[in-house]
């Protein structure tokens, strides 16, 4: 019978069962002191001043745009290539996401391309930090603070990921994290943002928590809605987060572990990676037909992931613009078997499963 090794599977043991089973037995599951103390590990850990966590990844960039002042005629800056919950998340703050391509050699956005799509309507950059790698923060933010606009770092993928040792995320003025169940730690779901700006911290809170500041009143001072977390996903995190640090070391050693296993195959390209820097949320890899080699490791038990289609390909976002790197990463790209507890030998099989392809 053929091993089945999964592209990503989530890593909880008794130590989250733990942590759940005092918050069930505490008679108090809602948002409350164990979701503070998920916050307060989360903020030292990137280095931010406040953290608040929210439902889910997507809710945290809506939360952050509407922070941020987004009104209806505004537009947001988002790279073409990335997960749809980016652009979703302009649309549902109720603003216009303009579509910028990528920069090849790291798959996040082009800045020259950038400053093209800059208008007297833009209000925030969107960067997005695919797979924990970033373009270069300090250029976006001049180019930021020239134009009097507002950064939004959806650093959903590069929790443990730093440009020019500084945690990512904490460049902009807000940083979006997500807790899905694919990343590094995991709470099922779950979002988080944080900044160094209390004013921008506190109507965070007040957006996600039906327009009040304290939660122990019925005084509400704007509008708001209930995006708020609870302790038992809080729970899960607090013990994710002390596993975090050798997950993250983890995840590079993988990463050069399929590096050096591929090393001799023409086919597959690694995209240029600081690994003193970066930590991969997954291994990735471009090659010339993803669609193939997919199948071909799928009927071995291994599982794959394409890359996200260009946003410009998808229904919603359909036009005539053309985004000619976003279109390559997104047919080229495939995502290998990425789970932290993965051993050597079964990153081991794989690559022999890819060499065999491609021989």
């Amino acid at each position: 019978m053929i091993k089945r090794i999964n592209q990503i599977e989530p890593w909880v043991d008794k130590e989250e069962e733990k942590e759940v089973l005092s918050v069930l037995r505490s008679g108090w599951i809602t948002e409350d002191s164990k979701t503070r103390e998920f916050e307060k590990l989360i903020g030292k850990f990137v280095n931010a001043k406040y953290t608040s966590v929210v439902a889910n990844g997507t809710v945290s960039l809506a939360i952050g745009l509407i922070a941020l002042g987004i009104k209806k005629s505004d537009e947001v800056i988002v790279p073409d290539f990335t997960m749809v919950a980016s652009p979703n998340a302009v649309v549902l703050a109720g603003a216009r996401p303009v579509l910028v391509d990528i920069d090849r050699k790291t798959l996040c956005i082009d800045i020259e391309e950038l400053k093209k799509k800059i208008t007297p309507k833009t209000k925030v950059i969107m960067s997005v930090s695919l797979n924990g790698r970033s373009s270069d923060m300090k250029k976006i933010i001049e180019i930021a603070r020239k134009q009097g606009i507002f950064v939004l770092e959806d650093a959903a993928q590069a929790l443990g990921s730093y440009c020019e040792k500084k945690h990512l995320g904490t460049w902009g003025d807000i940083g979006s994290f997500s807790f899905s169940t694919p990343k590094v730690i995991t709470t099922g779901q779950g979002g988080a943002l944080v900044t160094n700006d209390k004013s921008l911290w506190e109507k965070i809170i007040r957006i996600k928590d039906f327009g009040r500041l304290d939660r122990s009143t019925q005084n509400h001072d704007e509008l708001g809605y209930n995006f708020k977390f609870t302790d038992i996903l809080a729970a899960v995190g607090v013990a994710q987060m002390k596993k975090l640090s050798w997950r993250l070391k983890r995840k590079k050693e993988m990463y050069k572990k399929y590096q050096e296993f591929l090393r001799d195959i023409k086919e597959v390209q690694f995209i240029e990676t600081n690994l003193d820097e970066v930590s991969p949320w997954f291994i990735d890899i471009i090659v010339p037909d993803p669609i193939k080699l997919k199948i071909f490791l799928k009927n071995n038990g291994v599982g794959t992931r394409e890359f996200y289609p260009a946003v410009h390909m998808t229904k919603p976002y359909k036009g005539n613009e053309k985004f000619p790197n976003s279109l390559w990463a997104s047919t080229h790209g495939l995502w290998l078997p990425s789970s932290s507890f993965l051993s050597d030998s079964d990153i081991e099989c794989v690559c022999s499963y890819i060499k065999k392809f491609y021989e």
